[in-house]
């Protein structure tokens, strides 16, 4: 495994994720962190969940949106933006642009779950699909942008996105101090390493650990091998988490900041989205259920330790979910 890269060539620094914070301020919501005593019991640890899954566009993603979309020139908002996204990216950039004055166009795949799709086009969205068994997002994303002159915001490979998700964990050490551990999310990485930016900062020896579906594992492959993997269109339930590939932003970051990643099962997701459902009372959707899922599972030992989890998102279909409770058999 090759070296991590030194600090000082590293693309976000927490004094980023700090302007983000202030640029988000009475913009994004301050969510709430929940705790479950039966969970805590379950676990043997001492759990707090940051609720992403209650922010505006309902996932974290409208943070790292509206603080890319914010600093753009004049000349580039008046152009417009575009962006390629399965949901919750599509939507946050549509809600910012929309509060920005910004025109934004998304490439969204044709299979993209039907509640983000309304809820990005009720943004005011243009939203243009495709067959993701047959095109390339990212290009065909810059291709649009190209014809059009238009600024492309991807999903997770851009700094700043990657500083307006650590404001996630910022918050949460604001909100319950330090941490033995932070599970988190992963799919391009946006999310986990501006996290870890924000937890080494708080609490130098705290744990951060990436979680990943087992049919999405390219992150993990390349977290241990030092290298970076792909994986094409990844059959998994945590529709957030069929990225191809940590980015060239993402990818140093995560090396540098995180101390792990895992991978759970789709059944274990599964289980663990339909058991914060019943018992907290919090919808999450697949991909908000990965951070929780690693620990239900005992993936991540709770060993009487404080541990923070993310819960990403909570845009979910509720015919999709009654579905993925059925098919497997924890209803």
């Amino acid at each position: 495994m090759t070296p991590s890269p030194p600090p000082s060539t590293l693309p976000v620094t927490y004094d980023d994720v700090l302007a983000a914070a202030d640029r988000l301020r009475g913009v994004a919501h301050q969510t709430p962190v929940a705790t479950s005593r039966t969970i805590d019991r379950r676990t043997d640890a001492q759990v707090f969940f940051k609720c992403e899954n209650l922010q505006r566009i309902g996932a974290f993603k409208f943070r790292g949106a509206y603080n890319a979309l914010s600093q753009l020139p004049a000349d580039l908002k008046k152009r417009g933006v575009i962006t390629y996204s399965s949901g919750n990216h599509a939507q946050a950039v549509a809600l910012s642009g929309q509060l920005l004055g910004i025109e934004t166009v998304i490439v969204m795949p044709d299979n993209a779950p039907r509640v983000k799709l309304e809820a990005t086009q009720g943004y005011g969205a243009e939203i243009v699909t495709y067959d993701p068994e047959e095109t390339v997002r990212e290009s065909l994303g810059r291709e649009i942008a190209d014809e059009r002159g238009l600024t492309l915001i991807p999903p997770y490979d851009h700094k700043d996105v990657v500083a307006g998700q650590g404001t996630v964990a910022d918050e949460l050490f604001q909100q319950v101090g330090s941490l033995d551990a932070l599970l988190v999310c992963v799919g391009g990485g946006g999310l986990l390493s501006g996290c870890a930016i924000a937890a080494k900062h708080h609490d130098p020896d705290c744990q951060v650990i990436g979680v990943e579906p087992e049919a999405a594992d390219d992150a993990a492959r390349s977290f241990h091998s030092g290298t970076l993997h792909t994986v094409h269109n990844p059959d998994t339930v945590a529709d957030g988490a069929r990225t191809p590939h940590l980015g060239d932003v993402t990818f140093p970051l995560v090396r540098a900041h995180a101390d792990d990643i895992v991978t759970v099962p789709d059944a274990d997701i599964v289980r663990a989205m339909h058991f914060v459902w019943e018992r907290m009372k919090l919808i999450i959707e697949p991909t908000g259920a990965l951070a929780a899922s690693a620990l239900l599972n005992g993936t991540v030992p709770g060993d009487q330790r404080r541990i923070g989890v993310i819960l990403s998102g909570g845009n979910v279909d509720l015919q999709r979910a009654t579905e993925l409770f059925n098919a497997y058999d924890v209803i």
